[in-house]
């Protein structure tokens, strides 16, 4: 069987556009040489002669006379990387129809290898989710198997590997040459995975990827022999970074291992009470300006551009909503484990 194939509804659709332009009746032939396409839908999948004798010789048939199974006209095969993978017919005389012959015949041609390219491209980004998936969920020592086509995705996995959790990225040409050389991945929902086995890149690809990105937020998981591992770190600490939204772009799984345990703790029966902020985006971001300044009233209404007497008012607005005041320490711990809970 053909690699190469056109369905009768796409072959029926050529027929019909070329057939506005070219005078003639056009059959397009499978490898069986069974009409596919044809100006005449009755002769839709019936056997075309003189299409089974093109694709036996290879070469054009020309028939010179109607005779009780085919008409006259030209018969010559679509080929693809040297495999016949069809017939193009035109009803007519041979003299007078060749040339047309010719332009549908590239025409199929042109389709089929496109076609044929997308659905190469479907399969391939398929077939690197599953192993993504695969990747990302296993745990214990690696199958030979596994490591053979991780090897595929330029990933050597008897090498420690730090996973970069990208958000908000936007690949450009620029850096589209600079990932070629890394396991990158697209997550969908705008989330990008950037995988980096030599930990000496790191810092320098970062500072790539940062340039003319300034809505990027990226999280780094730790360099472990578990890809999972470290793509479960990567994720947690872009937790935190979503919840809290210090003043940085980029956050290591080391420097906030504590936030996303807290997260993760169950420490009070008022869980949810940061939800009651979210319909208000002026109080979340005051209650996330104000714990990544430490409390600092007059620090935090510097950044927000905002009167002193303006952010104690919404200090007070979140103390009557959540029922902890932000500007005690304990309940603003509790509040920062609520956000962190919210996320995570």
């Amino acid at each position: 069987m053909a690699s190469f194939q056109l369905s009768e509804r796409q072959a029926q659709e050529i027929v019909d556009k070329m057939m506005r332009d070219i005078p003639y009746n056009i059959n397009i032939m499978n490898d069986k040489g069974v009409i596919v396409g044809s100006g005449k839908p009755e002769r839709v999948g019936t056997v075309h002669q003189g299409a089974v004798k093109a694709l036996t010789t290879g070469k054009m048939v020309e028939v010179w006379e109607d005779g009780r199974f085919e008409k006259k006209g030209t018969n010559e095969p679509i080929v693809i990387d040297h495999e016949h993978v069809g017939v193009i017919g035109i009803t007519g005389n041979p003299d007078e129809v060749r040339p047309f012959c010719n332009i549908v015949r590239t025409t199929v041609a042109l389709l089929i290898e496109q076609k044929t390219a997308m659905e190469n491209l479907a399969h391939e980004a398929s077939r690197k989710k599953a192993f993504l998936e695969l990747l990302l969920s296993h745990q214990g020592a690696y199958s030979q198997k596994l490591r053979k086509t991780a090897a595929g995705y330029k990933i050597d996995l008897l090498l420690k590997t730090r996973v970069l959790y990208l958000k908000n990225f936007k690949p450009d040409d620029e850096k589209a040459k600079l990932l070629l050389a890394h396991p990158f991945f697209d997550m969908g929902e705008d989330v990008h995975l950037l995988l980096v086995q030599d930990d000496h890149e790191t810092d320098k690809l970062i500072a790539h990827l940062r340039q003319g990105q300034s809505d990027l937020f990226i999280s780094a998981g730790k360099l472990k022999s578990n890809v999972a591992d470290s793509y479960r770190q990567a994720k947690s600490a872009m937790s935190v970074l979503l919840a809290l939204r210090p003043p940085v772009q980029v956050v290591y799984y080391e420097e906030v291992d504590f936030l996303v345990k807290l997260s993760r703790a169950n420490l009070s029966d008022n869980a949810g009470i940061i939800g009651k902020l979210e319909d208000s985006a002026d109080l979340l971001d005051t209650l996330r300006t104000f714990i990544n300044n430490n409390g600092s009233i007059s620090f935090t209404a510097d950044q927000l551009h905002i009167h002193r007497n303006t952010l104690q008012y919404r200090l007070k607005r979140i103390h009557t909503l959540t029922g902890k005041d932000p500007r005690n320490l304990l309940q603003l711990f509790e509040l920062t484990h609520d956000l962190l809970s919210l996320y995570k």
